[in-house]
């Protein structure tokens, strides 16, 4: 993998030592402290045209999470127990007691597991195009899976690993296809997610995400695994209008066991709701902060 990182004034980079991972971290700005945490498959320059907004008030802290960006990318560890403790490392590292989270994707479904089991560390949360721990299965769902396919394929031993990695790496360029804004991700930005997946490290880690992470525990929402569980930390869940599975309208079911969940659409935008609405996004996350 390159060592330069995407170039973006005022954005320092470090890497910090966690127990079992080296980890790479951009940060911006000053203030009380914002944790933004990527989607699959891409890292920390998902968050570009977001930080320059938010590093005017707060301190942003954008990590490169597991397998991803410039952090590094062991053969395990993709995993519920690891992966929440990297984020609980990351802010003992960092010597946070208490941040503001926002996560996109699978880091969502992490960000909800540590707002669960850590109510003590997160301020606010706010998930973005996941949704939340309460969610119930909904015959609309059949339909919308069908959408992600790409999930197949990843799956598949050897298939979904060269897919991301090796010619013109199709099955990534279709994972990051689910946006709705022209030149969302396009040019140097598409080239920046695809650069890091054509080591083989790196791809391998994405397929071992879903299989130990992302499925497993998806399947375990929609059993009702969290539902007894009580959510205490103040969170917003953002979906895109056009996003292929989850949308606001899947999401308006009983949350009993929330304290503060609050759910908005984003018109225009799809999976990728940063890529898309990034002002629309950051308007949002200003907004909530305010009130939290």
């Amino acid at each position: 993998m390159t060592s330069e990182y995407p170039e973006l004034a005022g954005v320092e980079h470090r890497h910090l030592d966690l127990p079992g991972l080296r980890m790479h971290v951009a940060e911006a700005g000053r203030g009380s402290p914002v944790v933004l945490l990527h989607g699959v498959p891409q890292h920390w320059w998902e968050w570009r045209s977001v930080i320059p907004a938010l590093a005017q008030d707060y301190r942003v802290i954008v990590p490169d999470l597991r397998g991803a960006g410039w952090t590094q990318a062991p053969a395990t560890g993709y995993d519920r127990e690891t992966l929440v403790g990297d984020l609980l490392n990351l802010l003992d590292a960092l010597g946070l007691d208490r941040v503001r989270i926002v996560a996109h994707d699978w880091s969502a479904i992490a960000a909800f597991l540590l707002c669960l089991e850590h109510s003590d560390r997160v301020h606010s949360y706010v998930s973005l195009a996941i949704p939340h721990p309460y969610l119930r299965f909904d015959v609309r769902l059949l339909g919308r899976f069908r959408n992600a396919w790409y999930q197949l394929p990843l799956l598949t031993p050897l298939v979904g690993v060269r897919g991301l990695a090796a010619g013109r790496q199709w099955l990534a360029r279709q994972m990051l296809s689910y946006h709705d804004r022209p030149g969302a991700i396009e040019g140097s930005d598409l080239d920046h997610f695809l650069a890091p997946l054509r080591d083989r490290a790196y791809a391998k880690a994405v397929a071992r995400l879903y299989r130990g992470f992302i499925l497993p525990t998806g399947i375990a929402m929609m059993r009702g695994a969290y539902r007894e569980t009580r959510l205490t930390t103040p969170t917003l869940v953002l979906t895109g209008e056009h996003d292929p599975v989850v949308r606001a309208d899947l999401l308006g079911g009983p949350t009993g066991n929330a304290d503060d969940l609050e759910v908005r659409e984003i018109a225009g935008a799809s999976h990728f709701l940063v890529d898309d609405q990034p002002e629309i996004v950051v308007k949002h996350l200003l907004e909530f902060f305010a009130r939290h």
